[in-house]
């Protein structure tokens, strides 16, 4: 049987020569590769119908961590910490995510990517959760600390796809985000919370595999529990019709 072919999503900064560059963190690759996958990079930009074509020769897809979504998108509070918004990757991951969960096309969205997933089918974000959930805890561990730090421990819902990936009812993660999920639509269940209350991972009801995290289990593969998220990931793109 061919290896799925799993397609990541890239990040864009301006070099120095001020010439977009796509890039993206190795542990993601790594990560899809130790769960048996094979990793394609995809860059930002891409229309409406390239992404059609895209669904219908990969396997599943990763959505990567990076920059803040654009707060019009969702008619989020404006906030001075809102930073690296990239009008063409928000419209290129935004109508991926629409296009995947439309088809029933296995996809997974890390930290930005479960955001992604969330605004994509009609939800919102705190634009910073430290302002906008009274009570929260620290979750912007980041950037001058450890990224493999357990900051915390999210409770999972029994039942949930995730539950049975991780095999536990609880998981520690690291936490490198300071906006959060704020409104889930409908068709978007919550399967698991930090202890403040937070949602740290949602799955999409009805879908084979739909899944988002908050935190980065890619910097967290020695962690059985985390490396199971991709190896989900993998063995749904195996069965993908």
């Amino acid at each position: 049987m061919p290896t799925p072919i799993i397609g990541i999503t890239a990040g864009r900064f301006l070099s120095p020569t001020q010439v977009y560059e796509h890039t993206l963190s190795d542990k993601y690759v790594q990560a899809v590769l130790r769960a048996g996958g094979t990793p394609v990079i995809l860059p930002s930009g891409l229309e409406n119908g390239q992404i059609a074509e895209l669904l219908e020769r990969l396997d599943g897809v990763l959505l990567t961590g990076g920059g803040d979504i654009d707060p019009q998108l969702f008619n989020g509070r404006p906030h001075p910490r809102v930073y690296g918004i990239d009008e063409p990757r928000d419209n290129f991951e935004l109508e991926l995510v629409r296009q995947a969960a439309e088809a029933n096309f296995p996809f997974l969205g890390i930290c930005r990517g479960v955001q992604v997933m969330n605004v994509a089918l009609g939800g919102s974000l705190f634009t910073d959760i430290e302002t906008q959930m009274p009570g929260s805890e620290r979750h912007d561990w980041y950037p001058d600390i450890p990224r493999d730090r357990i900051s915390h421990f999210v409770t999972i819902q029994n039942g949930s796809r995730l539950a049975q990936l991780v095999d536990d009812s609880q998981l520690g993660v690291n936490s490198l985000h300071h906006q959060g999920l704020d409104r889930v639509p409908d068709q978007v269940k919550v399967t698991a919370r930090s202890a403040d209350g937070l949602v740290e991972a949602v799955e999409l009801s009805g879908h084979p595999f739909g899944i988002g995290v908050q935190w980065h289990p890619e910097w967290l593969v020695e962690s059985p529990g985390n490396q199971a998220i991709f190896r989900g990931l993998v063995e749904a793109a195996r069965k993908k019709p």
